[in-house]
């Protein structure tokens, strides 16, 4: 067997794999990176965040031809099947698996493909089938190794009417009807790209509202337009079986009623990959989602050892995993520049999208702060007039007496870009997170930026 002596391993090639190897080689660290896929990128890039974007991106493209007066008069509305709207998230992901390939050749780390052991705290052995051939030790190891869809056993996903969050990505057809069950974020998220598409979707919600960790008026909103598409919305309802034969699926509730459709896609839920990685030799264990917990400096149990991104649960976000990928990194190399990754940012790509940062107006009723709210809508915005994109609003909750913005919460056209401006300035210190910058700032027009304006105002009127 083949040994190697490095100074931190990584195992896992998605984003927090990525932010850690990145952060530890800029450091000075010998690094090598454990995948067990053919390619780095992991889940993100080949399942979910990439690929559920530009398939979205497409959709929501398909929806402005066929409903734009101007592209009437070229010729008729056109139908459009899964498979080739499939085709441009392909596109996207190669040119991402590229680009991400060459970052770790530019910085001289080892990548390793195989499934990673523990051998012991400071042993990791990569197996290819049931063989290994190689030993890595390191000084300190990292997991990253992300996610994946919770599959219950009494549901079975070799059928071929049957999906999951990652195998939808394999359809090889346009459905006419389909059950989403679970409607988190991937579940609306794809409920709003079939939707789009022209399915008639049924999405079902154990809870009684959708993401009930949004605002509420924002995840109203997200309800009346999956609706507008030809959504059904069915609250409160739990999964009890799937019964599925060559034509059709269908779904039994707890409260018996039963609903049929072509294709069935199960999105509730997901578990942390840690099978697989022998953490019993190395005295860690998990909780009964697979998830590892760490402390607030990224550490599990064991001392030399970190967990970072979905794994750990909580945001199970690309952006936040990054992030905490180079936070744990931090700690390995240079203690200075650590940061907890805790002020982070939802963007939700529904149709239309959602984002959002800082405290609900739930939340700060709960908590008796004297807030106020300040809307800008986006029918009234030139930008979102010349782009035929008016539906939405901006959001902004201040603080009555400080004018200190407390949370923003935007829902329409380019939401998870533009609540970065709110953001930016809600993380400034004292003085500098005010209302009042909005106002006595001036911003390009006619642009979206331009809501912050509007919505300051309609804020400083209702004092």
């Amino acid at each position: 067997m083949a040994d190697y002596h490095y100074d931190v391993v990584i195992i896992g090639a998605g984003p927090a794999g990525e932010g850690a190897a990145m952060n530890a080689a800029k450091n000075g660290k010998k690094v090598a990176i454990v995948e067990d896929k053919q390619m780095v990128g992991g889940n993100c890039t080949h399942w979910g965040t990439i690929p559920s974007k530009a398939l979205r991106h497409a959709v929501k493209q398909i929806i402005s031809f066929n409903t734009n007066p101007m592209f009437r008069e070229i010729g008729e509305p056109r139908w459009f099947s899964f498979p080739q709207v499939l085709k441009n998230a392909e596109r996207v992901i190669s040119k991402q698996v590229k680009l991400r390939t060459e970052f770790y050749g530019r910085n001289r780390i080892s990548v390793y493909t195989g499934q990673a052991r523990f051998a012991d705290a400071h042993t990791v052995d990569v197996y290819t089938g049931t063989q290994s051939n190689t030993r890595l030790h390191a000084e300190q190891v990292v997991i990253a190794t992300g996610s994946s869809p919770w599959r219950p056993k009494n549901i079975d996903f070799n059928h071929p009417r049957i999906y999951d969050s990652d195998t939808i990505l394999q359809l090889e057809h346009t459905p006419r009807t389909m059950i989403i069950y679970g409607a988190g974020v991937i579940g609306c998220e794809y409920a709003s790209i079939f939707s789009g598409l022209g399915v008639k979707v049924d999405l079902i919600h154990p809870g009684d509202r959708l993401l009930n960790f949004l605002d509420d008026e924002i995840s109203d909103a997200l309800s009346y337009h999956l609706r507008d598409k030809g959504a059904l919305i069915r609250h409160n309802e739990q999964f009890d079986s799937v019964q599925s034969n060559e034509r059709y699926v269908t779904m039994t509730m707890a409260s018996g009623k039963k609903v049929k459709a072509d294709a069935f896609l199960w999105a509730a839920g997901r578990s942390g990959n840690t099978s697989h990685l022998g953490l019993e030799s190395i005295g860690l264990t998990t909780n009964s989602r697979g998830q590892l917990e760490v402390d607030k400096e990224y550490r599990t149990a064991v001392e030399n050892i970190y967990a970072v991104g979905d794994v750990i649960g909580w945001p199970s976000l690309a952006s936040a995993a990054y992030d905490q990928g180079r936070a744990a990194a931090a700690q390995i190399s240079a203690p200075e520049d650590f940061n907890f990754v805790d002020s982070v940012p939802t963007g939700i790509y529904t149709i239309p999208e959602i984002s959002s940062v800082g405290k609900t107006e739930r939340q700060l009723t709960e908590e008796k702060v004297p807030y106020e709210v300040g809307q800008a809508f986006f029918k009234n915005i030139a930008r979102a007039q010349i782009t035929a994109e008016g539906v939405g609003m901006l959001k902004i909750l201040f603080h009555r007496q400080t004018l200190q913005i407390l949370g923003i919460h935007c829902f329409g056209d380019q939401a998870a870009e533009i609540v970065h401006i709110g953001q930016a300035i809600m993380e400034q210190p004292g003085e500098g997170n005010t209302l009042k910058y909005f106002v006595n700032t001036t911003f390009n027009y006619p642009t979206m930026a331009e809501a912050y304006r509007v919505a300051a105002l309609n804020g400083l009127n209702r004092l």
